[in-house]
């Protein structure tokens, strides 16, 4: 029994010495979990129900998309003020090529993401070619697009989009192939594909830093990341199929991430976006075009921004002159929380996500709980405070 006692003992202080060696990495998903802990218990349970589980992935979506952009824009020391209008906009586009011009879905889609990438184009140009603060350039773009929207829309003030499919990217969910038990078979199927993914991208990237003696983290603990993940993968994937199985907002969030973090991992432009977000002017003397880098990354980030407005026009089934109100902030906390850093060259993609869902459980939880908006604001102000100070401190002691 002493032995056994001694094994626990030393795995407990392992796992420890892991969290706060690395708790810059898990602080955000600890505080995940606490939140909802705190909310499940609030709530009497009702807030791990699966379709409150599902009205939660569905009603971030358009944020986890932008707050991605963004992660991008803060790396490299900048600012977006412009993408919650911008999305707006490109919404309010979608809707009139859809309602008054008749096009095909498709080629709205296509069409809208392409404004987008013009629209970040035109904004990465002024602050890297014209020499434009960020700050300035989007605050600018802020009131022109928000100009523009309430342009767009000046006849109606909301236009009503009657596409049954362009309303099921944010409405709808993937098809079954069959129904066991009441259980969303599919789902099931996805979530296990995606823990035998996980499982296998990660000791294939195990191995490739032991082969280069990089540093890594023992077998105990890497066992216990593996079996901690795939654990709630399978329990959201279980959730879900107990009510109407995942819907198309989290797999284009899911695709969205996949394909930003292999861009930042596994080529040399994401290593360039951090050389940049690192330190600008080595990063030019290395022979990095920082102003090629900046015009991509603001291109990238309103081209997101194009994809969140159809998403949340498809949501309300409508473009409305509100739309994008606030989203650059939402974006701007959800980045910041999941561990962006406030000077620049630290930040990731999947931290975007876990810091939207936070942001996104606050509302959620809160408004379960019936806390007025009011209070609801000073939560959500008082945890970007400490998600920022949480920054600085880890930092200044590594």
């Amino acid at each position: 029994m002493s032995n056994v006692m001694k094994m626990f003992k030393k795995y407990f202080l392992e796992l420890f010495a892991m969290l706060k060696e690395h708790i810059r990495d898990y602080g955000m998903y600890i505080a995940l979990v606490a939140i909802i802990i705190v909310f499940a218990i609030g709530t009497g349970g009702t807030f791990l129900s699966s379709r409150n589980i599902s009205n939660l992935l569905n009603s971030f979506g358009y944020i986890a998309v932008m707050a991605v952009g963004m992660t991008l824009i803060i790396v490299i020391r900048h600012i977006d003020l412009s993408v919650g209008y911008v999305s707006g906009f490109v919404g309010a586009v979608a809707a009139i090529l859809m309602v008054n011009l008749g096009l095909p879905v498709w080629l709205v889609i296509i069409v809208a993401i392409l404004l987008g990438a013009v629209i970040g184009m035109w904004q990465g140009f002024l602050v890297a070619f014209m020499g434009i603060p960020a700050f300035v350039a989007t605050l600018a773009g802020m009131f022109l697009f928000r100009g523009l929207l309430l342009q767009t829309l000046q006849s109606t003030g909301t236009l009503i989009i009657p596409n049954d499919s362009f309303n099921a990217i944010s409405n709808g969910y993937i098809p079954d192939i069959m129904n066991v038990d009441g259980l969303h078979m599919l789902t099931l199927i996805i979530g296990g594909l995606c823990i035998i993914g996980f499982i296998i991208f990660s000791i294939r990237n195990r191995k490739i830093k032991m082969k280069y003696d990089f540093l890594v983290s023992s077998k105990s603990m890497f066992v216990t990341t593996l079996i901690f993940v795939s654990l709630i993968i399978a329990l959201i994937s279980y959730i879900l199929s107990t009510y109407r199985g995942i819907s198309w907002t989290v797999i284009i969030v899911i695709a969205v991430v996949t394909i930003y973090s292999i861009m930042m991992n596994k080529t040399s432009i994401g290593r360039y976006v951090y050389a940049v977000g690192g330190n600008p002017e080595a990063a030019e003397l290395s022979g990095i075009s920082v102003k090629k880098i900046t015009m991509f990354v603001f291109m990238s980030m309103s081209s997101l921004a194009a994809l969140s407005g159809l998403m949340f026009a498809a949501r309300l089934r409508s473009a409305t002159v509100t739309a994008g109100l606030g989203f650059e902030l939402d974006a701007i906390a959800a980045a910041f929380v999941g561990g962006a850093s406030a000077t620049g060259g630290v930040g990731k993609v999947t931290g975007s996500i876990v810091g939207a869902i936070v942001m996104a459980s606050l509302t959620n939880g809160m408004n379960m709980m019936g806390v007025g908006e009011p209070i609801q604001y000073v939560v959500k102000g008082l945890v970007l405070v400490a998600a920022v100070i949480f920054d600085v401190r880890t930092k200044n002691r590594k």
